[in-house]
């Protein structure tokens, strides 16, 4: 059986990402750990969040799910050092690619002015075969990856603030292409803690043994593995 291939250790030469995803809790599914190890070495991460998740739990109406589940992302996004959570109002379960959403990434892209933009996996599938990701993810990821080149052109939506070419890199957690990597080993409990923020979520979708240190333990080790320490969480990256 063929060894699984390394996993480089990614940059930490940068003080500022804009962390953009679909929904209250893709963070805290796999990178959250390494949102806790950056804001303690002093990074500055802001999240912005498209949805407010309101479609996602089946036994509580999208009316009082939303501000249930900003509430848990603000949480979840206080225990790892994350003081900004922006949620941009997208309809959860329907987000379409295009260039209206574009225009909105850049422009938040453009009011934080980030290093590094950190997103989900969007390719098809999460495993590079057979288990299905969401169009809500594959839609956010690729207009992030779009959109982080139209902030860096003047010409495209200057209605949206003064250019911005300083995104060195976009990374997608969670990438079953992924490549890079970095240790979480001493902040694997604080992700734990903050999936674990996501208590109304997690109970609505019936997983009644569901443990979030033993699911997060199993992605964690086994990156860590191929990155030569206990746990890690894994990024594809790409370079505009």
């Amino acid at each position: 059986m063929t060894a699984p291939e390394p996993l480089e250790a990614l940059p930490e030469d940068w003080t500022k990402a804009l962390a953009v995803v679909a929904h209250p809790d893709d963070l805290e599914f796999g990178a959250a750990a390494a949102i806790a190890r950056w804001t303690g070495q002093g990074k500055e991460i802001v999240y912005a969040l498209l949805t407010s998740g309101e479609a996602g739990i089946d036994g509580i109406a999208p009316a009082e799910s939303g501000p249930l589940r900003e509430a848990e992302q603000i949480e979840s996004a206080r225990i790892v050092g994350v003081p900004v959570v922006e949620f941009l109002g997208q309809p959860d379960g329907t987000i379409e690619y295009g260039v209206a959403l574009r225009r909105l990434i850049a422009g938040v892209i453009r009011r934080y002015q980030p290093e590094i933009v950190i997103t989900n996996n969007f390719w098809d599938t999460w495993d590079g075969e057979a288990l299905l990701n969401q169009a809500d993810h594959i839609n956010t990821g690729r207009a992030t990856l779009d959109a982080v080149r139209d902030a860096a052109n003047r010409w495209i939506f200057p209605e949206e603030g003064e250019r911005w070419g300083g995104v060195r890199q976009v990374w997608a957690a969670g990438s079953p292409r992924s490549k890079h990597a970095i240790d979480t080993t001493e902040t694997f409990a604080v992700g734990v803690d903050s999936l674990k923020a996501h208590k109304a979520y997690i109970e609505g979708l019936n997983w009644p043994h569901f443990d979030a240190e033993e699911f997060l333990e199993g992605i964690s080790r086994a990156h860590g593995t191929r990155l030569g320490t206990t746990y890690a969480a894994a990024f594809e990256v790409f370079t505009p």
